[in-house]
């Protein structure tokens, strides 16, 4: 029997290799809710930012933004 894989999720700052900022990260956080994706919350905890982050699929983050970044790099 093959076990069903979850989608893989990533944070606004791990897939744009940055911080997102608020006002890009409501806009992601409303079209997610639009198109009713897959959206879990991570709490963190760093010297820059403390505090609740949306996680998205990264299919979705591609088709939001246009594009493949992996790693930092545009593909």
């Amino acid at each position: 029997m093959e076990k069903e894989q979850k989608p893989y999720l990533m944070s606004l700052y791990d897939y744009l290799g940055h911080a997102a900022g608020s006002e890009l990260g409501k806009e992601v956080a409303e079209t997610a809710v639009k198109l009713h994706e897959t959206i879990r919350t991570r709490e963190i905890s760093n010297t820059r930012y403390k505090g609740v982050v949306h996680l998205y699929r990264r299919e979705f983050l591609d088709e939001y933004f246009g594009k493949k970044i992996y790693d930092g790099e545009q593909k």
